[in-house]
């Protein structure tokens, strides 16, 4: 295993405090990232569910051989974080017991979060469709982290909208505008006409990571996504004014990233522009002028 980590190329871009390295992650976690450097890591890595990304396919051969992959990589998370670092992790329904059992050994979980999200395709007859992700926000010290809770707050809709009145306290007072968001987010999926789309059969929202980094980050920190996919984590960080680190192991992903952090506009001759999309309209004919869309949801995909 180890003489084939070293035969895989691992390739390093920068510009402005952003870095992406392609690579595989076990390798460039090991060889590329300070230990105790990061003051959030975000990762959402392949799922075992059988999706193909470029030339990957997100398969192992039993639950075990996915939870044994799944822990070294956490374990080298864990030695890039700092003291009052963060973790953020994504999982499967089926995977995410088995990382939440690894890592409460390790860390102090805080939340177990679930991304809900909406569903226009087919959805299942015989059993309840999966309409959700899981989530865990763990820290190594629960007594020194980062949450920005004023930076995440969202109405409190009972309180502000009916303006109610606590009357429990010695001076009566208005119920508090705001409140620090639940463990429940409604943030819609990434949908082909959205301008943030990427071809990708997994990208995740802004909105998404636009919550988690404002909470668990300040200005100037530094930020690791160690399984990239379409740079969500780097360009959200980017527009933060936070630093990144982003690994990504397939090449076509890669080029997205370097366009979209403007690290550089060509890659092996290649220019990297962002793929054209075409709309269809009602009358059937296609047109490749883009379409926009309103939406109802203000910045954390919440239903206005």
């Amino acid at each position: 295993m180890e003489e084939e980590k070293k035969l895989l190329p691992i390739h390093h871009y920068s510009k402005d405090q952003h870095s992406i390295i392609h690579g595989d992650s076990l390798s460039a976690l090991d060889d590329l990232v300070l230990d105790g450097s990061v003051h959030l890591i975000f990762a959402d890595p392949p799922y075992n569910i059988g999706k193909r990304f470029s030339n990957f396919e997100d398969h192992w051969d039993s639950d075990e051989a996915y939870l044994a992959w799944s822990t070294q990589w956490l374990d080298l998370c864990l030695r890039k974080l700092r003291p009052d670092g963060s973790l953020y992790v994504m999982a499967s329904t089926q995977s995410m017991p088995m990382i939440d059992l690894f890592l409460r050994t390790r860390m102090t979980i805080l939340s177990r979060i679930i991304w809900h999200y909406d569903s226009s395709g087919v959805q299942a007859k015989n059993y309840y469709g999966s309409l959700y992700e899981p989530i865990l926000h763990a820290v190594k010290d629960p007594k020194n982290y980062t949450f920005n809770a004023d930076a995440v707050a969202v109405e409190a809709k009972t309180g502000a909208v009916r303006k109610l009145i606590d009357y429990r306290k010695a001076q009566p007072t208005p119920y508090n505008q705001t409140k620090v968001p639940g463990n429940v987010w409604f943030i819609p999926r990434v949908r082909y006409r959205m301008d943030e789309y990427e071809k990708h059969p997994s990208q995740k929202p802004e909105a998404l990571l636009e919550r988690v980094i404002l909470a668990s980050s300040n200005e100037g920190d530094l930020i690791l996504d160690p399984f990239a996919g379409t740079f969500t984590t780097g360009a959200v960080a980017q527009k933060l004014g936070r630093r990144s680190i982003s690994i990504e192991l397939q090449k076509e992903f890669v080029k997205i990233g370097l366009r979209r952090l403007g690290i550089t506009s060509e890659l092996d001759g290649e220019v990297l522009v962002k793929t054209p999309k075409t709309y269809s309209r009602k009358n059937g004919k296609k047109s490749k002028e883009p379409v926009h869309l309103e939406y109802t949801t203000n910045l954390f995909g919440e239903e206005l």
